[in-house]
C-alpha cells in the first residue's frame, strides 16, 4: 500500500548536495525522502510537458511560452507560506530510486519510491504543480545546479518583479 502525502516542504540540503521533500501524511506521521539530481532532472522534463499539453489547442509556439509564463508567475503569486513540515518528526528517511508519473484530467499523481519497496504518493493538481516546480527551480538555484532543463517560462517567472524607485525633490 502506498500512503498519500497531504502537506510536503521541498529544500535543497547542502550538506547531502540533495532535495528534501518533508512529507506529512493525513495522521500526522512524517516522512523525509530524498531527491538527487540525476532523479529530479528525470522528472522535471515529464511535469513540463504535462503541463504544456494543458495549454495545447492551436496556440502558436511563442504565444503558447507567453501563456505558460503568466500561469507559472501566477502560480509562484498565489504561493502562501506554511510551516514547514518536521523532519525531525519523520518516521522513516530514505532515499527515492524511481518516481512513476500518472498523468489526470485535473493533475499528476507522483509515486515515490525506494529500492527497499517504500512507497509514497503525492497528487498535484495543475495550479500546486506549478507552484511546486517553482520551489524546485529555487532549489536548483540555491544548489548551483545546471538549469538546462528548464524552460525560459520557469526561470523568467523566478525573477523578481523590480518596481521603479520613486525620486522625490
Amino acid at each position: 500500500m502506498t500512503d498519500s502525502l497531504d502537506r510536503i516542504t521541498t529544500e535543497y540540503i547542502d550538506a547531502e548536495d540533495r532535495i528534501r521533500l518533508s512529507g506529512q501524511y493525513a495522521d500526522g506521521a512524517a516522512v523525509v525522502i530524498w531527491l538527487t539530481r540525476r532523479l529530479i532532472q528525470r522528472l522535471v522534463p515529464v511535469l513540463l510537458e504535462w503541463l504544456q499539453q494543458q495549454h495545447r489547442q492551436d496556440v502558436a509556439v511563442p504565444h503558447a511560452e507567453i501563456l505558460q509564463g503568466w500561469a507559472q508567475q501566477a502560480a509562484r503569486a498565489g504561493l502562501t507560506i506554511q510551516p514547514p513540515v518536521q523532519a525531525t518528526a519523520a518516521r522513516s528517511a530514505w532515499l527515492v530510486d524511481s518516481i512513476d508519473f500518472t498523468p489526470a484530467p485535473e493533475g499528476v499523481v507522483l509515486t515515490f519510491k525506494s529500492a527497499n519497496d517504500q512507497r509514497a504518493m503525492l497528487t498535484l493538481p495543475a495550479a500546486a504543480l506549478r507552484q511546486w516546480l517553482n520551489i524546485v527551480y529555487d532549489a536548483y538555484v540555491r544548489a548551483e545546479w545546471p538549469r538546462a532543463v528548464w524552460p525560459d517560462w520557469i526561470s523568467e517567472a523566478a525573477v523578481p518583479v523590480q518596481t521603479p524607485s520613486v525620486v522625490m525633490h
